[in-house]
């Protein structure tokens, strides 16, 4: 099982980007999974859930409105859009997943809430910077 992010960089202040987390060794759809973050001096958070089995995704609130979590099955990939984006959102960004099914809100809430080292699978991150 490996994950791999991509796509971060440097960006201003309201600029936008999107995130790529191509998943191999098992089927994305199959299981939830999230993003999540990491920024200098904090704890790594959750910001964005998927559940698998109906879609159902959940936002942390500061990044709520603002970044959209999807999945390509086809590809086997995870996407984060994020939009107005702000110099608080510079951290690095994870995917990962526990291989565990993900039903509602609710399952992707929690999924982010048991955070990127309660995961089983962990990808590395991809560093955003957002300054001007």
């Amino acid at each position: 099982v490996q994950l791999q992010a991509s796509g971060g960089g440097l960006v201003q202040p309201g600029g936008s980007l999107r995130l790529s987390c191509a998943a191999s060794g098992f089927t994305l759809d199959d299981y939830g999974i999230g993003w999540f973050r990491q920024a200098p001096g904090k704890e790594r958070e959750g910001v964005a859930c998927i559940s698998n089995t109906d879609g159902s995704t959940y936002y942390e609130d500061l990044v709520k409105g603002r970044f959209t979590i999807s999945r390509d099955n086809a590809k086997n990939t995870l996407y984060l859009q994020m939009n107005s984006l702000k110099p608080e959102d510079t951290a690095f960004y994870y995917c990962a997943t526990d291989l565990q099914a993900v039903t509602g809100i609710m399952g992707a809430r929690l999924l982010c809430a048991m955070g990127y080292y309660g995961m089983d699978y962990r990808g590395k991150g991809t560093l955003v910077t957002v300054s001007s």
